[in-house]
């Protein structure tokens, strides 16, 4: 479990690193430029493109796309000033409340 959240911090870490960065030498920044509406729009195509692959492709491509996925929505949090800790106390919250019910 400790490898999985190794994964996900060095990705949260690369973004926040190369957001900065020139556009012209990561694609990270090149999205960060382009603005919300871009990103907005890859986080859509990204998720048209999990499902796609759920429906009609092997489980390696799921996994393929479901981290562009992933990806893309972390680009999205940085940029919305949203913290993935703040979506895991969203989560833990709605997790223990149907933990209660059930």
């Amino acid at each position: 479990m400790e490898t999985k959240v190794k994964v996900l911090n060095q990705l949260i870490k690369t973004i926040k690193e190369k957001k900065n960065y020139s556009s012209d030498l990561s694609y990270t920044a090149k999205l960060f430029s382009k603005g919300k509406v871009k990103i907005a729009n890859k986080v859509g195509e990204e998720a048209i493109e999990v499902i796609s692959a759920f429906l009609s492709q092997e489980k390696k491509d799921v996994a393929e796309e479901t981290a562009d996925l992933i990806f893309h929505l972390f680009v999205l949090l940085e940029y919305a000033g949203i913290s993935p800790e703040e979506v895991w106390k969203v989560l833990q919250k709605r997790m223990k409340v149907r933990n209660t019910i059930q």
